[in-house]
């Protein structure tokens, strides 16, 4: 028994791995993607089905609306395509002028980042900041509330 209501589009991974969309009135469209349109305040609203020329072909406004199904496809999806490693504790930080080198224990293990210029930080809401190093590569803290003390002491020096 198919899960899905009828009017929800159904998404499906064809033979090669690639998100295939296909719409209530039968239209099909292969190898599209999704897009959060605000991937850190609001992950899972204001989502975006994109075919591979950009062209929008399904909104969703919310997962938690979605059949189980779409839903997990959408999060399996985004799994596998983001790596933000969030930012657990900030060990050393070799000078408080930038650019500077960045010690750091992550969910994804212990890295160093250096941090050109105090620009690349970010804030996300209230608490949340994200951090730029000088590769391109983005780190997240949630709530920097969240950190321990000495984290919080090395990283209001940028803020």
């Amino acid at each position: 028994m198919n899960d899905t209501p009828v009017s929800e589009p159904r998404l499906s991974r064809d033979a090669f791995a690639r998100l295939v969309l296909t719409l209530a009135d039968g239209s099909i469209y292969a190898d599209v993607t999704p897009v959060r349109a605000f991937p850190f305040n609001a992950p899972d609203e204001a989502i975006a089905i994109v075919d591979p020329q950009g062209h929008e072909r399904w909104w969703i406004d919310r997962l938690d609306q979605l059949s189980p199904a779409n839903r997990a496809l959408l999060e399996e999806t985004f799994a596998a395509r983001e790596c933000v490693p969030e930012i657990l504790a900030i060990r050393h930080v070799s000078s408080y002028a930038t650019p500077s080198r960045w010690r750091i224990d992550t969910d994804r293990g212990a890295t160093v980042l250096t941090l050109k210029s105090e620009d690349d930080i970010r804030r996300l809401g209230p608490h949340g900041l994200l951090i730029a190093d000088s590769h391109g590569m983005n780190f997240r803290i949630r709530d920097r509330a969240r950190l321990d003390r000495a984290s919080q002491r090395f990283l209001s020096r940028f803020l």
